[in-house]
C-alpha cells in the first residue's frame, strides 16, 4: 500500500514538474512579449525631462514624433523653444534656434547628455526591437518593487551597432515590460541604470510613461522622464523628418 501511494505521489509530482516546465517561457520568448508592448512603428508624444543635478532641479517639456529609423523632438519649454534634434536612420542632427546653427551630431558626441540630462543621443539611436540586436539569456527571478520579474541578460548580436555592449534586464512576469535596466560597457563596467516607476496601459499594451536614468560616470545626478500623453500609430505628415523642417 505504502508503495502505491509513493508511485502516486511520484507521479502527481513528475505531472507538476512537467506542466512547469512545459509553460516557462524561453528568453527569446520573453523578450518578443516585451517587443510586444514597447516597440512601435509610429507614435507622437508629450513629455517632461527633469535634470536633477545636486540640489538643481531642470524641466524640459518636449513634443516628439517616430516613425520606424526616423524621429523629430521638438522643446517646448520656454528656455529652450524651438530647439529640436532629428534622427533619420543612424544620422542625428540638432537645430539651435538663437544661433539658426544646425549640427550634426556623430563621434564622441553621441556620448554626450541631451541638454545636459543622463540620457546621451547615442540612447536615442537604437529603434529596432530588442530581439533583433541582442542575444538574451535567463539568469533569474527577483522582484521589483513587489513585482515578479524576470532577469534577463543580453549581449550585443554579432554585427549589430548598439549603444551599449551588454544590458541586463528586469522584465515584469505579468505584464512583460521591463522595470530595470542596467547597461554596461564590453570592459564590465556599469555605466548607467534606468528604473521604471510608472507603467500605464495605452490602447490595450502596457508601456512606462515615467522612468529615471542615473548615469553611473556622473556624480549626484538623475534625469525623471515623464510621458504625459502618447498615441500609437498616428498620421505623421508628410515632410516632418526633413532637414527643412528642422529649420
Amino acid at each position: 500500500m505504502k508503495k502505491r501511494v509513493c508511485l502516486f505521489v511520484c507521479a502527481i509530482l513528475i505531472s507538476i514538474f512537467a506542466t512547469v516546465a512545459l509553460s516557462a517561457l524561453t528568453a527569446e520568448e520573453i523578450i518578443k512579449r516585451r517587443d510586444a508592448n514597447e516597440y512601435f512603428a509610429t507614435a507622437q508624444v508629450e513629455a517632461e525631462m527633469v535634470i536633477i543635478n545636486g540640489n538643481r532641479r531642470i524641466v524640459k517639456t518636449m513634443t516628439s514624433f517616430a516613425q520606424g529609423d526616423n524621429g523629430l523632438v521638438v522643446f517646448t519649454n520656454p528656455r529652450d523653444r524651438g530647439t529640436k534634434f532629428l534622427k533619420r536612420g543612424d544620422d542625428l542632427w540638432m537645430f539651435f534656434p538663437e544661433a539658426e546653427d544646425l549640427v550634426k551630431i556623430s563621434g564622441h558626441m553621441l556620448n554626450q547628455g541631451i541638454m545636459g540630462s543622463d540620457f546621451s543621443y547615442q540612447d536615442v539611436m537604437e529603434s529596432n526591437k530588442l530581439i533583433d540586436l541582442y542575444n538574451f539569456e535567463l539568469i533569474g527571478e527577483e522582484e521589483i518593487n513587489g513585482r515578479p520579474c524576470y532577469i534577463l541578460e543580453g549581449t550585443a548580436a554579432e554585427g549589430k551597432e548598439v549603444s551599449y555592449y551588454r544590458r541586463k534586464s528586469w522584465v515584469d512576469k505579468v505584464r512583460f515590460v521591463g522595470l530595470k535596466e542596467e547597461f554596461y560597457a564590453r570592459s564590465g563596467r556599469l555605466l548607467k541604470v534606468m528604473n521604471v516607476t510608472k507603467v500605464a496601459e495605452v490602447d490595450g499594451r502596457w508601456y512606462p510613461v515615467e522612468s529615471v536614468m542615473e548615469d553611473k560616470l556622473r556624480r549626484n545626478t538623475r534625469t525623471e522622464f515623464i510621458i504625459k500623453a502618447i498615441e500609437f500609430n498616428p498620421q505623421i505628415p508628410a515632410g516632418t523628418f526633413t532637414l527643412e523642417n528642422l529649420r
